[in-house]
């Protein structure tokens, strides 16, 4: 049986196809175990899944399953690369190929500065739109004014943004708010910001310690309520009436398993509140892609 709110997650598979995360130590995953957490995915409620022509062979990982799998069909987002050249056309017609699909879910903008380089490249997503090649248009963005950027536009679906415990309301709240009033679908991203909320407080990563104080206030909130971390994290994530979908990425089955037993709890308003007053105030620290 699906668990509780497992509909609500996409699965992530950029570590399908690449050495990917702070506490990832095993690297890729490999094709049998992809194709095992594929299945086990579908088996548990997840249909959505997300991938990106930049995350290696992801795609073909993801058409192997089809083929092998032609009943359990996913619908997949995929991500244009930062920079192309190309046609976007041609581009939709090989991801379909590459992930035996007739339809793809999303085509996103990989980074808020392709999705700005490609302005004009609109008309062929909408023609891609009506010919149901592609179902939604939506840009992956990182702060709070490339969000209120792009919610001006009418013509992009679906928002993915960054958001957990410490990239929490207190930053993303409002503006959230707003996306949805402009009827945004809002996807999150890095519930688990790549891992670090797994990282010993002691550790000597450059980032922890830099967010030792964070750290210890969401541990010692874990602590309190006697639940794991995971619960924490994704919980606080899938009860934002904002956030439509939450992404999570895993690299064995058995954390996938872990992922879908920790959502059958809900996390306490008041608990949600003290979440919320833990504020970051280098917010480079919240992006991987900055960190040293």
């Amino acid at each position: 049986m699906p668990k509780t709110n497992s509909h609500k997650f996409i699965l992530g598979t950029v570590q399908m196809g690449l050495n990917y995360g702070i506490n990832n130590s095993k690297g890729k995953v490999s094709l049998k175990d992809s194709l095992d957490i594929l299945e086990y995915a579908y088996d548990n409620g997840i249909k959505i899944l997300d991938s990106a022509e930049a995350y290696g062979n992801a795609h073909e990982i993801i058409g192997t399953f089809h083929k092998s799998q032609p009943s359990k069909l996913f619908e997949v987002i995929t991500k244009l690369p930062h920079h192309f050249d190309s046609g976007i056309e041609e581009r939709v017609t090989t991801y379909l190929s590459e992930l035996q699909v007739t339809q793809l879910h999303a085509l996103l903008f990989h980074s808020f500065v392709s999705y700005q380089k490609n302005i004009k490249n609109f008309e062929a997503l909408l023609k891609l739109k009506a010919d149901h090649k592609i179902k939604h248009i939506g840009v992956s963005v990182y702060n709070n004014e490339e969000i209120e950027s792009v919610i001006l536009n009418d013509h992009v679906d679906i928002i993915q943004i960054p958001f957990n415990l410490l990239d929490n309301a207190a930053l993303r709240g409002s503006i959230l708010e707003k996306a949805k009033s402009r009827g945004k679908i809002i996807h999150t991203r890095s519930a688990f910001l790549q891992g670090l909320f797994f990282k010993a407080i002691d550790s000597e990563n450059n980032t922890v310690k830099q967010l030792t104080k964070e750290l210890k206030q969401l541990n010692h909130i874990k602590e309190q309520n006697e639940i794991s971390m995971a619960q924490l994290a994704l919980n606080y994530c899938l009860q934002q009436q904002a956030i439509d979908n939450v992404l999570i990425g895993v690299d064995a089955k058995a954390q996938l398993a872990d992922n879908l037993n920790a959502i059958n709890y809900t996390i306490l308003p008041e608990v949600i509140k003290e979440i919320d007053t833990i504020k970051v105030k280098n917010l480079d620290l919240l992006n991987p892609s900055l960190w040293a």
